[in-house]
């Protein structure tokens, strides 16, 4: 996915959120860190220029809520992902930017659980690489992207990495999420 390909999925995704929630009263989007706090900042911001209204947004760090991470690591406290606001009895939309096993997505919803107790929680990912090792599916899809598992892939934001691309490299050794 070249820059373009990338701001007509998230633009396609915010009205797919729209619709499926009947309007943006009540939901929140929580990234993932790192890149999927900027897909959900640009999630807020297409919501908004649809809407007309701001969309709550903030951001969740599941490094210490992972499974592969070693027993004795205590879980770390994780506050709140939108500051003094709270997730309690909201359509928390957590964003990201692949979905692969299904681990990382697993360990937010922990995390998010230990902050309160949302409404409904939804998935919002960029690509979707197939291979889940969990019962995990995304409501909402920039791109379905088939891989092999020797394949990995490699999305790069404008904010982080400074030029928007999804691409599919030769997996990194050691590296599954």
């Amino acid at each position: 996915m070249d820059e373009t390909a990338i701001r007509r999925a998230l633009t396609r995704i915010a009205h797919e959120i729209l619709e499926k929630n009947k309007g943006i009263e009540g939901c929140v989007l929580v990234g993932i860190r790192t890149r999927g706090v900027f897909l959900a900042k640009r999630i807020a911001e297409r919501l908004e220029e649809i809407e007309g209204t701001k969309v709550p947004w903030g951001e969740i760090d599941v490094t210490s809520y992972r499974d592969d991470r070693s027993a004795a690591s205590a879980k770390e406290p994780l506050g709140q992902p939108l500051g003094d606001q709270t997730i309690q009895g909201k359509k928390v939309i957590l964003c990201d930017d692949v979905l692969y096993t299904g681990r990382t997505i697993r360990a937010a919803m922990d995390a998010l659980m230990d902050c309160g107790r949302p409404e409904s929680i939804q998935l919002a990912v960029l690509a979707d690489r197939g291979h889940r090792e969990l019962p995990i599916r995304a409501d909402y899809i920039g791109k379905n992207v088939p891989t092999s598992k020797a394949e990995e892939i490699e999305v790069l934001l404008q904010e982080f990495d400074g030029v928007d691309q999804v691409r599919i490299i030769q997996q990194r050794e050691g590296n599954r999420s």
